[in-house]
């Protein structure tokens, strides 16, 4: 009997979402429920999307907390964790298919918009480079390593060799804070310098440094402190 009762309320909750959707309207704990339909069969998945939105806060909590974390929520298992965490990662996917013509950026402002949309779902420190082209049209955008800037050991190597791949005349050196603000650290700013430098010698514009941190950005290059990097004297 149970069975049946999930079962219709299933099926009425899957009609009403084919009628009116998702959007930012739909409450955080519906939107879990109706999710978790498709890894957990023969259970009420209201009790646990309400324990999901408890322990972590928010929808947008339970979409970035490890899945470790999520796995060890009542009545989860890892595999409904996995599901979860893919959310994030597929709309990043779908994010840059839908970006199939190349963008071409007028602003600093555009550039870290774009930025912070590469880190969705990114739960990792992570170098990545955007390259451009003499007319501030996007050549391409590649994840460099993981880990801060300042303790992996960051390759200008590995840059220059994308920068060259991509025939690129410019390039904005990105990286994400997770867990933390967007405030740059004295080694990020001599690490920028020092690569701002080597670039220049090789008649290559290092346009800016963003840094993603967990709900924002910043821009060196829009910076008082670090502005002088990015100059083109």
């Amino acid at each position: 009997m149970a069975q049946s009762i999930h079962d219709g309320h299933r099926e009425r909750m899957r009609k009403e979402i084919m009628k009116n959707g998702l959007d930012e309207n739909t409450p955080p704990h519906k939107v879990l429920e109706f999710l978790l339909f498709y890894c957990i069969s023969r259970k009420d998945t209201n009790p646990i999307a309400h324990a999901l939105i408890n322990h972590f806060g928010s929808l947008a909590g339970v979409l970035d907390a490890p899945i470790e974390e999520i796995a060890k929520v009542e009545g989860l298992s890892e595999r409904s964790a996995l599901l979860i965490k893919s959310i994030l990662p597929i709309a990043r996917i779908y994010y840059n298919q839908k970006s199939n013509e190349a963008p071409a950026f007028t602003s600093l402002d555009d550039i870290g918009e774009f930025a912070v949309k590469q880190y969705i779902g990114i739960t990792k420190e992570r170098a990545g480079l955007i390259t451009l082209d003499g007319k501030g049209k996007l050549l391409g955008f590649d994840f460099l390593s993981d880990g801060d800037i300042s303790s992996v050991g960051l390759s200008f190597r590995d840059i220059i060799s994308h920068i060259l791949r991509r025939n690129a005349v410019a390039a904005v050196l990105t990286h994400n804070h997770p867990s933390g603000i967007a405030i740059p650290s004295q080694r990020d700013g001599t690490i920028t310098e020092d690569l701002a430098a080597t670039l220049k010698s090789m008649d290559i514009f290092l346009v800016d440094h963003i840094i993603v941190g967990a709900d924002d950005y910043v821009s060196m290059a829009q910076s008082r402190e670090y502005s002088h990097i990015f100059s083109v004297d």
